[in-house]
């Protein structure tokens, strides 16, 4: 909270003042000041919404206390009334036909999942495993009910995410009201989250609990692991998914994507995909069509901020930066000998390189590697700033040159 207070002090009129800060400090300004993010993929986009753009006006006034209730209940209550209109009621189905021979196809319900608004353009996001199979899809959205056919806009399997696209009318009596945004790097176990979906078909359902756990990592439908994820005991059953996990400010937080459970149903232990993930894909998709056509890679596994943050201050480091988990053979990393985390014969771990800097700009999060990745190309030479021997009596300072590569 004190980081928080200090940093709403920041001047914003100076571009140069701004640059100089990481990623997460210009998020936070950007979030103290309600001005809206999505679409900002590279770092010098923030800096030009601070400089620039003016603060978002407010949905609409604040409404007066309910008599009765707690603050807490109030605030909450509050919430769902705010945030509840951005959420989607997804249903999906396919398209069958009862011969071989019949000259028309049936629509025939295919499953059920959540979503919500992502922008007034229409953009609506999910889960991609909620349409992944499905050959239509149908959004609602709404107190009114109000329906539309939806299209794929691009999805990413990898991170579990899809975005859909409705064409709702600008003039419509219901607006589209886009949910907003909060960071990942403010996130701390035991803050109080709210989930917003449709479990078992029964929409504009609100569950509450705490962050139970940070830096999770689950088995995404791509087949690859989804890194950072938010664990909460917020009871998510099968409908949640696709759906906002938010703060007690009514900000998105994450991506309800799965739930730990033998029976299938909530037993208290459920999974989001991080926000600051969801914005670079949901960003990345919107603008390419595929973030996997758009952003370079190192080709490297990092650490979750919250990792790396706690072995800097373990070790007494004077800085924090992005800490390599692994450098996989065929990697750009992997060519110029970048060195992973490693579990060592006897139990010890042997800590891999902490990336310090790329291209001369500091890194002490992902999100600013990740930033200053989307400004490059695929084949550019990167230099990288390391600390190598971590734990060791004196941890030396290294530049690496690389090239690179393209996702596979």
């Amino acid at each position: 909270m004190v980081q928080r207070a200090l940093s709403t002090r920041i001047p914003t009129s100076s571009a140069a003042t701004l640059s100089a800060l990481s990623v997460s400090e210009l998020k936070r300004l950007l979030i103290d000041r309600n001005i809206d993010f999505r679409g900002a993929l590279e770092k010098r986009e923030l800096v030009d919404l601070l400089v620039n753009a003016p603060p978002l006006k407010n949905a609409q006034a604040a409404a007066a206390k309910f008599a009765g209730l707690t603050a807490g209940e109030d605030r909450m209550v509050s919430l769902f009334r705010d945030v509840s209109p951005s959420v989607a009621n997804i249903q999906t189905s396919v398209l069958q036909r009862a011969s071989p021979y019949s000259p028309r196809a049936m629509e025939v319900p295919q499953g059920s999942g959540s979503g919500f608004v992502w922008d007034t353009d229409g953009h609506v996001v999910t889960n991609y495993h909620v349409i992944a199979k499905a050959q239509t899809a149908t959004v609602t959205l709404g107190a009114q009910g109000a329906s539309y056919q939806a299209k794929l806009i691009g999805a990413e399997p990898e991170y579990d995410i899809a975005v859909l696209k409705i064409d709702a009318p600008s003039s419509s009596s219901a607006p589209l009201v886009p949910v907003k945004l909060a960071s990942s790097a403010d996130l701390l176990v035991g803050q109080s989250v709210a989930a917003i979906g449709n479990p078992f078909g029964l929409d504009h359902t609100l569950t509450t609990g705490i962050v139970s756990a940070l830096g999770r990592e689950v088995q995404g439908v791509g087949g690859r692991p989804i890194k950072g994820c938010v664990q909460t005991d917020a009871a998510i059953n099968p409908g949640n998914s696709g759906g906002p996990l938010l703060d007690s400010g009514g900000r998105l937080i994450g991506v309800n994507t799965m739930i730990y459970s033998p029976s299938g149903a909530s037993a208290g232990i459920g999974f989001a995909i991080p926000v600051d993930t969801v914005r670079r894909v949901v960003s990345g998709i919107v603008r390419y069509g595929s973030l996997q056509a758009a952003r370079p890679t190192l080709g490297i596994t990092i650490a979750d901020e919250q990792t790396s943050r706690s072995v800097a201050r373990q070790l007494g480091m004077s800085r924090s930066g992005v800490l390599v988990i692994e450098a996989p053979d065929g990697s750009p990393g992997a060519s110029v000998g970048m060195r992973g985390t490693q579990r060592m014969a006897d139990g010890r771990m042997s800590l891999g390189d902490m990336i310090v800097g790329i291209d001369g700009i500091s890194v002490q999060s992902g999100e600013d590697l990740l930033a200053h990745l989307e400004s490059r190309q695929v084949g550019d030479v990167a230099e990288l700033t390391l600390l190598r021997g971590l734990g060791g009596r004196a941890p030396q300072e290294q530049k690496l040159k690389l090239r690179l590569g393209k996702r596979r």
